[in-house]
């Protein structure tokens, strides 16, 4: 692990920005159990019905518009002080989790309770979202060009230990403690890990302000972007298709399992182990082959991963399929697809934007596909919500009737990808956006920025005044 921390001895080129790996390290376990499956769990616990749960899960993708809006606040406020603004604020709404475990188990579930909880999770997401506009457009601006690679390979590195550690540590705690002090000491984790991603942040150089950005151009120019006939309006819709298919399925599975069979929440988060595990095994298989066959093929793969998640989950369902270790299987196929499809949609969107109009295009294809994704938990929820005799529950003959809709509208989608025209020869760069590859539910919220990181260049001397002294 040492070597993917760099120090003036081993890489004194990326030195400077160790903090950046720290942040990136710390980061990891604040959101996963803020906006993660924990987080789905403890909703579960208060007595959230699906359609809270979809609307708690959901914010994280609504929220994306306000993430680039937000890029506007960079060139008066500069980039440090916009994120340690928003991920300074975003912990405070962590004291709320932490103050509900310790109360819900003295007072006794409320009905209030989850309503506070679900509150919580949108201030987080609120202002991590203000924080996220200047994350990637930052780190391009401090890091040496040629130091990008190496920096995002160790950010990759550290971030995915991070993860699968917090999953295990998760997995573990519920197993071993009771609910409620599993999830008091799972949210201060995540207090914690929040601080110190926090404190890594201020010990990161400053950079220059970016120029102003023109926001009513970006008002004027969405809807051509949308509607306008352009191969990139055409993947645009197939990938708000994608969004809608795939956005509901981790949420209401965690809560399923839970309320439907009363699995224990330990072994709900051993699921997640393996799915984070098909993330890693389809990110290092399919990232050494795309540049060679293309987008296109890991769509369809993408695609036919999915249609096997649903044909499994439907027969699971009507009782043909049983016992723990096909779940497991079924949740690793499920980290195979997402990751497929977030790696071939990186590769594909690059080659049909327009070049003078890179930002707002890649802006909008965030934007529009994460709103349209977190819309879908919440309506599907409005639907799946059921009353049992031990409270809320979700409907087992609609949940099956979802994983139906999902296989119908794949092999259309199939169909729709297969078309698509793509030049395997052309010399187009994937899109880089650090670590989102390992969040492939989220990574659409990852391009909505109004900054071409193209464009962005570090400062001429890395330990130069303005940039070696952070300012907090």
């Amino acid at each position: 692990m040492s070597r993917f921390l760099p120090t003036e001895k081993t890489d004194p080129e990326l030195a400077p920005f160790r903090a950046g790996l720290v942040f990136g390290f710390f980061n990891a376990p604040a959101w996963q159990i803020s906006i993660g499956t924990p987080m789905v769990l403890f909703c579960e616990q208060l007595g959230a019905s699906p359609f809270q749960v979809g609307l708690a899960y959901s914010f994280v993708f609504l929220l994306t518009p306000i993430q680039i809006l937000a890029t506007a606040l960079l060139p008066q406020f500069g980039y440090k002080r916009v994120m340690l603004g928003g991920w300074g604020i975003r912990a405070i709404f962590l004291l709320v989790p932490v103050w509900l475990a310790i109360m819900a188990p003295r007072w006794g579930v409320q009905p209030w309770m989850a309503s506070a909880l679900i509150g919580s999770v949108f201030c987080f997401c609120f202002f991590r979202t203000i924080g996220a506009a200047a994350i990637m457009p930052f780190l391009y601006s401090i890091l040496p060009p040629k130091a990008r690679g190496r920096y995002f390979g160790s950010d990759q590195f550290l971030s995915g230990l991070a993860g699968v550690g917090t999953l295990l540590a998760c997995a573990g705690l519920f197993a071993l403690l009771p609910i409620y002090t599993a999830l008091l000491v799972q949210y201060g984790i995540a207090l914690f890990s929040s601080y110190m991603s926090f404190m890594a942040l201020r010990r990161l150089p400053d950079a220059p302000n970016p120029p102003a950005m023109k926001l009513m151009q970006l008002i004027k120019d969405t809807p051509r972007h949308m509607f306008a006939p352009t191969p990139f309006r055409r993947f645009l819709w197939l990938a708000v298709i994608y969004a809608v298919l795939s956005t509901p399925i981790p949420p209401f599975l965690a809560y399923y399992l839970k309320v439907g069979p009363q699995l224990g929440a330990g072994q709900i988060m051993g699921f997640e182990v393996l799915r984070f595990s098909g993330v890693i095994v389809a990110a290092a298989f399919i990232r050494r082959r795309i540049d060679h066959s293309g987008a296109r093929p890991f769509f369809l793969l993408t695609m036919v991963l999915y249609v096997a998640v649903g044909v499994f989950w439907w027969s699971y369902l009507e009782g043909l399929l049983s016992g723990l270790a096909v779940i497991y299987a079924a949740y690793f196929v499920l980290g195979l697809a997402a990751a497929s499809w977030t790696i071939a949609n990186l590769n594909y969107l690059a080659q049909v934007v327009e070049e003078n109009n890179r930002a707002l295009m890649i802006a909008v294809m965030g934007a529009v596909t994460a709103c349209s994704g977190g819309l879908s938990p919440i309506l599907w929820g409005l639907v799946l919500k059921s009353e049992s005799e031990l409270g809320a529950a979700i409907d087992v003959n609609v949940f099956q009737i979802f994983f139906l809709f999902v296989i119908a509208a794949v092999v259309v989608l199939s169909s729709l990808l297969a078309k698509l025209a793509e030049d395997k020869d052309a010399p187009v760069e994937s899109l880089v956006i650090g670590n989102a590859i390992f969040r492939p539910f989220r990574a659409a919220t990852y391009l909505a920025s109004l900054i071409d990181l193209r464009e962005v260049s570090p400062p001429s001397s890395p330990k130069s005044d303005e940039t070696s002294q952070p300012r907090t």
